[in-house]
């Protein structure tokens, strides 16, 4: 290729990376343009590679990615990626191509980057929002994908609360392994690879930081590159892509859905029984993740309606402790339903009780969602249980035997998805 690459840095509403990353594009001799989600597409017909930064797109409603990566535009990149053009994802960009399927496989949902949990000798911990700088390593083969030509480490900064690869599909770590396609690896200052806390602190499973696509061409990375002047090998191997022979062209007669593994993790939706006492928290004021994910929803089942809750299920008798809690529940812009015994109550905030309601706040077909594992229930005692909990309107049992549309409501790679009755 002899004229400059041109790359074209997507923008959803809400990624804030897009300055930087633009920079960097540019500090490694490439031309970059910016491109918003909702542009007219005749302009990316002259570029030969995409971008997609950082950031919060949708705010992360659902989960991180989850949106952005059911725009239509991502079905568009689908083709671009067939056509052998570059697609880079990092941190939100990198959980976007994840929940789009272009990650690990070119298509289907066969890995999460789920919340940050390490394992301790206490159990399972979650740690949140980690902002700190890790060292990461090219752990394929030199050139295997477009971002992997450069030798030695990279210190770099992350910013995120869900970075954790994961996968429940045995078959797909092996299949990664075999085809070189953990790209990148934390690693210690001295170029150790560890899945130590202190090394790999989001608990990310075998230390991946980065992963590429059968063909190279996709990548998605954790760690910001574009936001040190130590990540420049990151991009100039991005640009020294397209000048090696075979790379950066279309790739004939590729489709790596016919060799892929049959996919494990796909929901065979569970029925749950009613636990002892379930406490439901919803939002008087208008909730704008509800509302994002019915939008989603919507593209699969267009009549739904949707209710969303916050789910806490009970052993010990903790009600005084959680509406005691503002952490947990806000009286002046929350309420809350109480299922216990086969009643359902309502708490009065004012009076401090619960009291028996007349109104039937779960008419409707209600999933439950529990990540696993469950950090959140520790602070609730011994048995119990936190999760979302979605109440459907005018959705047919048809639809409830799409994976795509409970696809929406969990990521199976990371959490559990129940029928409540």
């Amino acid at each position: 290729m002899n004229k400059r690459p041109i790359i074209a840095v997507l923008s959803f509403p809400g990624n804030n990376c897009e300055v930087e990353s633009l920079r960097a594009i540019k500090d490694s001799g490439m031309e970059a343009r910016f491109f918003r989600w909702n542009d007219d597409r005749s302009k990316l017909k002259d570029v030969d590679g995409y971008f997609v930064p950082g950031g919060f797109s949708y705010e992360d409603r659902g989960r991180s990615g989850m949106v952005a990566a059911r725009d239509s535009l991502m079905q568009f990149l689908h083709e671009e990626s067939t056509a052998g053009k570059a697609i880079i994802g990092n941190c939100n960009g990198a959980q976007i191509l994840v929940e789009s399927g272009l990650i690990p496989l070119d298509a289907g949902l066969r890995m999460c980057l789920a919340r940050n949990v390490i394992e301790t000798e206490r159990g399972s911990e979650a740690v949140g929002f980690l902002n700190e700088w890790v060292w990461i390593k090219r752990t394929c083969k030199p050139g295997r994908c477009a971002t992997a030509f450069f030798e030695g480490i990279m210190h770099l900064p992350m910013a995120h609360g869900e970075g954790r690869f994961t996968t429940k599909d045995k078959d797909m770590i092996d299949e990664l392994k075999k085809n070189d396609q953990i790209a990148f690896s934390y690693c210690d200052a001295e170029g150790n690879v560890s899945t130590d806390p202190i090394v790999t602190p989001n608990g990310s499973l075998f230390a991946i930081a980065g992963i590429c696509n059968p063909a190279g061409n996709v990548v998605a990375l954790m760690p910001h590159p574009e936001r040190t002047p130590g990540g420049k090998p990151y991009f100039d191997s991005l640009k020294q892509w397209f000048s090696t022979p075979r790379r950066g062209a279309a790739i004939p007669g590729r489709d790596s859905r016919a060799s892929m593994p049959a996919p494990q993790g796909k929901y065979s939706l569970g029925n749950r029984k009613s636990k002892s006492t379930e406490i439901f928290i919803d939002t008087i004021i208008v909730n704008n993740e509800e509302r994002t994910v019915e939008q989603a929803a919507k593209r699969i089942a267009p009549r739904l309606k949707l209710k969303q809750w916050k789910y806490i299920s009970l052993q010990s008798d903790a009600l005084d402790y959680i509406f005691s809690n503002i952490a947990v529940f806000n009286p002046n812009k929350e309420r809350a339903f109480i299922k216990k015994d086969g009643k359902v109550l309502r708490w009065n905030a004012q009076q401090k009780k619960a009291e028996v309601s007349d109104a039937d706040a779960f008419e409707g077909i209600s999933l439950l969602r529990r990540d696993v594992p469950d950090t959140g229930a520790g602070s609730f005692g011994h048995g119990s249980e936190t999760g979302v909990c979605y109440t459907m309107h005018n959705v047919s049992e048809s639809d409830l035997a799409k994976a795509e549309l409970l696809e929406i409501f969990a990521n199976p790679h990371a959490s559990t998805l129940e029928r409540m009755h």
